[in-house]
């Protein structure tokens, strides 16, 4: 099953024939694309149907499905209600999962390195440049840091986990809400941008002293060592499905508000300060459109948890889910 999954994954495409009217076309967050990749493949066993999904980033999925050229776009940074009346939109959630530091030095293995909120900010605000800073090593006093200068990797295009990112550093860091703010892209201090989670993990991992964010299947994928971070309850938590199901315990998604949503910062001992919901945004005119869409994600709902559990994603609470099937009765997208 591992080497089934690894192949879904690194595939860009599904790599199945096409044919008019029993395929599915989708584009946007690369965040949850593992994972949505990996329900296509099983769903066109399941029922000869197929998904292809671009992994374009959330800008790109939010400009298409605007524009009308996909079945539906995928962004995980929500739209807010006013939005999606202005593109005539609906949105749902699909998925959870988190955003994770991932570091290049040599010698720190995946969860040694722990951060906080005020010392990831001044890192990427550019105060912080080397790695033995004195707040670096207030943290870490066990470890053997070096004297080496931080390169700083970040996204370079429209970004759904970069909108999770900076909403989380938003939220807990004053200096970074006040000089960059939150967004799916942003004017950044400093760094190099990569393309997608591919681009910047393939960054980190080739750039020694490096610093970047991805989302976790991508962490894991690339082998990637990730930090620890400190949450609003004082806690150092690892990134894990436990922690990321801990944040969204506490998630309240309203379906009158078309679910939008954030997830950082959430409260709770063991919760994952930088998870996240990616989101599903369908044109309102398009209902035949969206019953097939629905009845896809409907499929993986009921039949997807296991695999998004092992590509480490948190499936959706079954509450969450029966909102969604009463949103898509409501608005006649029911498949």
């Amino acid at each position: 099953m591992k080497k089934l999954l690894a192949g879904i994954i690194t595939t860009g495409i599904l790599t199945c024939s096409v044919f008019a009217g029993d395929t599915i076309n989708g584009a946007g967050a690369t965040f949850p694309y593992p994972v949505y990749q990996a329900w296509a493949y099983m769903y066109y066993k399941a029922t000869g149907i197929k998904l292809n999904y671009q992994s374009i980033g959330s800008g790109g999925g939010i400009r298409q499905i605007k524009n009308r050229t996909v079945d539906f776009g995928a962004s995980d940074a929500p739209l807010p209600p006013e939005k999606l009346d202005e593109y005539k939109l609906y949105q749902f959630p699909a998925i959870i999962g988190g955003v994770v530091p991932v570091v290049n030095i040599p010698g720190i293995k995946g969860g040694q390195l722990k951060l906080d909120a005020d010392t990831l900010c001044h890192i990427y605000l550019g105060d912080i440049k080397y790695w033995d800073n004195q707040k670096i090593k207030a943290l870490n006093p066990d470890l053997n840091l070096p004297h080496k200068e931080i390169s700083v990797v970040h996204r370079a295009d429209g970004s759904g986990t970069t909108a999770i990112f900076t909403n989380y550093l938003a939220g807990a860091c004053e200096d970074w809400k006040n000089k960059v703010g939150a967004g799916k892209a942003v004017k950044w201090p400093v760094g190099i941008g990569g393309k997608g989670n591919e681009g910047v993990a393939n960054y980190v991992k080739r750039l020694k002293y490096s610093i970047g964010y991805v989302e976790f299947a991508y962490a894991k994928q690339n082998r990637l060592s990730y930090t620890l971070l400190k949450n609003p309850a004082g806690k150092f938590v690892a990134p894990s499905i436990e922690t990321f199901k801990a944040a969204g315990a506490t998630a309240q998604f309203d379906p009158k508000k078309h679910f939008y949503l954030w997830m950082v910062n959430a409260p709770g001992e063991n919760a994952w300060p930088i998870a996240g919901a990616s989101f599903i945004l369908e044109a309102r005119e398009k209902t035949e459109v969206n019953k097939k869409v629905n009845k896809f994600f409907k499929w993986a709902f009921e039949n997807g948890d296991k695999i998004a559990e092992r590509l480490d994603y948190v499936p959706l609470p079954k509450e969450l889910k029966e909102k969604i099937y009463n949103y898509w009765k409501e608005h006649n997208i029911n498949p």
